[in-house]
């Protein structure tokens, strides 16, 4: 099985998918077809021994591909013609995701091809004022000026209307093409010139339209410079393309500069824009262990950093693959319209041609006035407003979203938000700091406390759950000289969601949450006293133990973060419930709840467990969001209606795993989700019920007599860009708490505690 991908620049709608599905659908070796029109790539999965079957098609409907690289024409022999591979990976949204796909894009029209448009508006306004003055349309004057108002306006329509009759495709270009031929034929030459070269007009302005939302996207693209400052190894600086800089190189950015590519600190510090990444409008200080994104913008301090990946592996690659990819999903309601368009088409040539011919068959009507209204119905009847008003909508939401730094991996998520009336929500790191400290240690054997946080340091060294970060943290700055440094540790095992266990100087160790302690057997009734005690005040209790008893209990604190209540208030708002899905023990998920404003707190909770809770509330209340760290969590945010992943800037597996990735560590991020999706819906259904509503009057007057065709040209003009910058408005939205508010330097959450843990909370 070989993919390959294909830079169309004349696919950009709806009618071009059809012609190409409809040919390369039904050829051998082909097994599937992807389309993303807002970036005219075409991808097909096949068994054919080369691409050059499939550009012969392509050519052949009037679709020639182009080299992604350069945008030249490509022939049958030419290796560029398509990137073909093995594995289905997808190289054109790669190549796009470097930085630069905006090189190869084609201008919406040349300055020739406008001056031939408006010679052909010239003309068929001549023709219309010829035939009005001589009260003749079929004088040769008025012919000649319309049939070359014809050739240099509608010739592009007219071949793909050709095209599409050839393929049995019924779409908008063939409805035209008979339009024109049939108003030619029965001698309204003026008006089928005009005809033509309105909807050439609409065409141009459709496609400037669609640019603007093509545009919103592709932005993403610029961010990233060109070339990078590489520390040479005899210590000079050299600047080095960014795409060609090994990962460990070091990097200096200057003052104002943008990073190049993603790195960890080494040298100097600064206060960096973020926001093309995570949506925060107050710069994050940086200095050395922290991690940068490429795209961000440093402040007034030098910085050098090792990069951690190519230009092709950044975070804002990432971002671009993933919201590239989501564009070629389609949304419930994209694919209700598409499915309705190849419906109402067929319908409306059907109607049309009875319109025609029964009056005056059964009636003895006349038959001219019958067959103009009929033409006047074809052109009415145009789906393109209803195809068109969707697509734009839900990527000009995609693009509005990945602005505030929350990437949606599709439309469907987008419209499905709006369906969500309660969210599941982890406890640490997403309505937590997920920064812990230790705040008591207590031994209750012959040990000493010193020695109890010796030995659960030892066991949790490595570790990136939070709480066993906390607890290597609270032995470093304890630095007791006296019980010797940590103890080598072997068999180390771990326990998902309970703690981990290993082996000292022969003697089999455990550290984890009270639930593990609990199914150890080692909570003793003075045991469970003082872990009672302890997660009364909401801290998180570590029991250490080893094979027949409990050594020492560690009490962890975690703060919530301000954003939290702030978010969870604005989701009751909006009618929304909340629930705590918490490995931690059910007292100290009870006080934290209670402090932010959640409505339901569960502790406890194992990932299995969470699991469940989530399948009980998807039975319960239909659509539920989930929002956890992405690893964990796993499980519940794949099982969820939206899965909603915290901190994706710091990891991967965000990303891959959820259907909203949340690039700031900031629960508000749902909130704008879920105002964003109902936005989209609503925009959607105003789009859909404006285009549907204006197809019905223009019905009624044209068979009334009253609409005329160019009328019927300029109402499906009208209707379309009135649906077009309905959407549009989407991306025009102004940011909301998240970007405003940003987020406060010192509630950053380090990379290495964003990455997904399977560790006890």
């Amino acid at each position: 099985m070989s993919t390959a991908v294909f830079s169309i620049p004349s696919m950009d709608c709806p009618a071009e998918e059809a012609v190409i599905r409809s040919r390369l659908g039904k050829m051998p070796g082909v097994t599937a077809l992807a389309f993303d029109l807002f970036d005219r790539r075409l991808t097909v999965e096949h068994t054919l021994e080369s691409n050059a079957a499939i550009i012969a098609a392509l050519k052949d409907i009037g679709m020639t591909p182009s080299d992604p690289s350069g945008g030249r024409s490509v022939g049958e022999g030419d290796s560029h013609a398509g990137h073909t591979h093995a594995g289905g990976n997808h190289p054109g949204v790669e190549e796009g995701a470097s930085g630069r796909a905006d090189e190869h894009t084609q201008p919406v029209a040349t300055r020739v091809q406008i001056a031939l448009l408006a010679a052909s508006g010239v003309l068929a306004f001549g023709s219309e004022v010829v035939a009005w003055a001589t009260k003749v349309e079929k004088s040769w004057p008025v012919i000649a000026l319309a049939v070359v108002s014809i050739l240099l306006g509608g010739l592009p329509t007219l071949r793909k209307g050709f095209i599409a009759l050839r393929t049995l495709t019924l779409n908008i270009n063939f409805l035209m093409t008979v339009a024109v031929i049939g108003a030619a034929s029965i001698g309204s030459w003026p008006e089928a010139a005009m005809v033509i070269f309105l909807f050439a007009v609409a065409e141009l302005i459709e496609s400037y339209s669609l640019e603007r939302a093509r545009n919103a996207v592709r932005a993403l693209m610029t961010l990233t410079p060109e070339t990078a400052g590489v520390k040479q190894p005899d210590g000079s600086w050299n600047e080095t393309d960014a795409a060609n800089v090994p990962v460990g190189s070091t990097v200096r950015v200057k003052p104002g500069e943008r990073i190049p590519l993603d790195g960890k600190v080494v040298s100097g510090a600064s206060a960096v824009d973020q926001a093309p990444i995570t949506g925060e409008s107050i710069p994050v200080e940086k200095a050395v262990g922290d991690q940068v994104f490429a795209g961000t913008i440093n402040g007034n301090g030098l910085l050098e950093f090792t990069t951690t990946g190519g230009k092709d592996d950044t975070t804002l690659a990432r971002i671009i693959k993933t919201v590239q990819e989501a564009q070629g999903q389609r949304a419930p309601t994209q694919r209700f319209v598409d499915s309705f368009a190849r419906v109402y088409t067929p319908i409306v040539c059907g109607l049309a041609l009875l319109v025609a011919v029964v009056p005056p068959l059964l009636f003895h009507q006349e038959w001219m006035p019958w067959v103009y209204k009929a033409l006047v119905l074809l052109v009415v009847g145009c789906p393109c407003a209803l195809v068109i008003s969707t697509p734009v909508t839900i990527v000009s939401g995609l693009a509005a979203a990945a602005k505030r730094g929350i990437l949606i991996k599709g439309g469907v998520y987008l419209e499905q938000g709006k369906a969500i009336k309660i969210v599941a929500i982890d406890k640490t790191g997403t309505i937590t700091e997920g920064k812990p400290k230790v705040t008591d240690v207590r031994a209750l054997d012959s040990l000493s406390a010193d020695q109890v946080l010796r030995l659960a340091a030892s066991l949790d060294a490595g570790s990136d759950h939070p709480v066993a970060r906390a607890v290597s943290a609270a032995w470093d700055s304890a630095k007791v000289a006296a019980v010797g440094p940590l103890r080598r540790v072997q068999n180390l095992a771990s326990f998902p969601g309970r703690g981990v266990s290993g082996t000292i100087d022969g003697n089999t160790y455990f550290v984890g949450n009270h639930r593990f302690g609990h199914e150890r057997g080692v909570c003793s009734p003075q045991v469970e006293s003082l872990l009672g005690e302890l997660e009364a005040k909401g801290q998180t209790t570590i029991v250490l133990t080893d094979e027949r008893s409990a050594l020492g209990v560690l009490a962890v604190a975690d703060t919530p973060r301000e954003s939290s209540v702030q978010a969870l208030r604005e989701l009751h708002a909006m009618g929304i419930r909340t629930v705590m899905l918490s490995g931690d023990n059910q007292t100290t998920a009870e006080v934290i709840a209670r402090s932010v404003g959640i409505d339901d707190a569960r502790g406890g909770l194992l990932p299995e467990d969470k699991l469940t809770a989530i399948k009980e509330l998807l039975a319960k209340h239909g659509a539920v969001g989930m929002v956890g760290d992405g690893v964990n969590d796993a499980p519940a945010l794949a099982e969820a209606t939206v899965g909603f992943a915290m901190g994706a800037a710091g990891t991967d597996t965000a990303l891959e795993t959820a259907d909203v990735a949340l690039m700031n560590d900031d629960l508000r991020g749902v909130h704008e989700f879920l105002l964003l999706s109902r936005r989209t819906s609503a925009i959607l259904v105003q789009n859909i019920s404006f285009a549907l509503g204006a197809k019905g009057v223009f019905f009624v007057l044209a068979v009334l007599g009253v609409a005329t065709m160019w009328m019927a040209v300029l109402a499906d003009v009208g209707a379309t860009l009135v649906v077009i910058a309905n959407g549009l408005r989407l991306a025009a939205i102004r940011p909301g708490p998240v970007q405003q508010q940003g987020t406060k330097p010192d509630g950053e959450v380090s990379a290495t505690t964003r990455r997904g843990h399977s560790g006890r909370v």
